[in-house]
C-alpha cells in the first residue's frame, strides 16, 4: 500500500499534488464518483504555494485545519465521550501552536527527525528509549473483516445493484479495487471500505 501511493507521489509534480496523493484514499475521487468534481480544499488549493512557500510549513497547515480536527481529533474524541474519559491535548495549547509557527523549517526536522525541538525538551526529562521508539497507533483490523465477518455486508452495499440503487458511484472503480482487495493482490482495506461506509449512510438517509 505504502508503496503504491509513493508511486502515486512521484509522479505527482507539485508539493500540493503529492500531499493531495497523500490525502486521498482514491487516486482521483471524481473517477469513482458519478459527475464528479473535486471541490477547491486546503489540500489541494495550489494558491498556498504562495500565501505558504515553504512546502513542510504548507503541509503541517493543512493538517492543522483538516487532518487534525477533520481524523485525530474526531477520533480521540468519539473515542474518550464512549468510555466517560477525560482526555486532553496539551501541545494543541493556542500559545503553543503559534510559539511552534514562529520555529523555522529547519529547526523542525533535523538530521531526519522530526519535531527536533519538542524531542531536545522531552530529552531533558524523559528516557531517550520512551521518545525514539517508533510511533504507536490504534487501529480494527479492516483488512481482514472484508476479507472475513463483514465481507458479506460489504458485498450487500458494494455489488453494482447495491452502488446503481444509490446512483452515486461508478462501479467498476469501486468493483476492481475490490477484487484486488480480496484476491490479496493489493491491500486496498482503507480505499474499500469507505465506499461500503458511504453506501451505508446513503441507505440511512
Amino acid at each position: 500500500m505504502r508503496v503504491h501511493r509513493l508511486a502515486r507521489c512521484i509522479r505527482s509534480f507539485t508539493s500540493t499534488e503529492i500531499y493531495g496523493s497523500l490525502f486521498s484514499q482514491w487516486h482521483n475521487p471524481t473517477q469513482m464518483v458519478v459527475n464528479g468534481a473535486e471541490p477547491i480544499t486546503p489540500p489541494r488549493d495550489h494558491s498556498l504555494t504562495r500565501s505558504i512557500p515553504g512546502m513542510l510549513s504548507r503541509m503541517q497547515y493543512i493538517d492543522s485545519v483538516c487532518y487534525l480536527p477533520d481524523d485525530i481529533l474526531t477520533k480521540v474524541d468519539r473515542a474518550r465521550m464512549g468510555v466517560s474519559l477525560e482526555c486532553r491535548v496539551p501541545l494543541l495549547d493556542h500559545r503553543l501552536v503559534e510559539f511552534a509557527w514562529r520555529i523555522p523549517e529547519t529547526w523542525r526536522i533535523r538530521d531526519g527527525l522530526g519535531k527536533w525541538p519538542l524531542r531536545q525538551v522531552l530529552y531533558r526529562y524523559v528516557p531517550p528509549g520512551l521518545i525514539d521508539r517508533p510511533k504507536m497507533v490504534f487501529g480494527v483490523p479492516i483488512e481482514s473483516w472484508l476479507r472475513g465477518s463483514l465481507k458479506e455486508w460489504a458485498w450487500s452495499r458494494l455489488s453494482p445493484e447495491a452502488i446503481a440503487r444509490h446512483g452515486l458511484l461508478r462501479s467498476k472503480p469501486v468493483l476492481d479495487a475490490w477484487q484486488m482487495h480480496q484476491s490479496g493482490e493489493r491491500d486496498l482495506h482503507y480505499p474499500v471500505w469507505t465506499a461500503p461506509m458511504l453506501q451505508d449512510w446513503l441507505s440511512r438517509h
